[in-house]
């Protein structure tokens, strides 16, 4: 998973938060893992900037509505701390098709401009 997710200790987490509740088995919780990463298309802009970027939220919002025909902007949140991106959350279904998702707008990024980080470790190769 080293791949899609930064740390070991991310993995862990992931696994003891999420997918002990799952019903699912390791392996299969983390190939679940896999196949909703597969669905998303990371915009171009973003999949491995060498330097950090100022993006707004809105424009990161955007630039995965755009890339991902079916998700909408009631279906993606960008959350951050007081200056740095954290994440992007998309809503999915079992199906693994993007659906809304109010709930997540409660913990939306509210800042102009945030850095967006370079990426680490050369995980973004899976996404071209």
């Amino acid at each position: 998973m080293l791949d899609l997710m930064p740390a070991p200790r991310l993995i862990f987490n992931e696994w003891d938060k999420h997918g002990t509740c799952s019903g699912l088995s390791p392996n299969a919780y983390f190939e679940t893992i896999r196949k909703a990463r597969a669905a998303v298309k990371i915009p171009g802009a973003y999949i491995d900037p060498g330097e950090p970027l100022m993006v707004s939220p809105d424009e990161v919002e955007e630039a995965f509505v755009k890339a991902n025909p079916g998700l909408t902007r009631d279906g993606i949140a960008v959350t951050c701390d007081s200056r740095r991106l954290g994440e992007v959350r998309i809503c999915m279904g079992k199906d693994f098709g993007f659906r809304p998702c109010p709930e997540i707008d409660k913990r939306v990024c509210r800042r102009d401009k945030v850095v967006m980080p370079p990426v680490r470790g050369g995980s973004a190769t899976l996404t071209r």
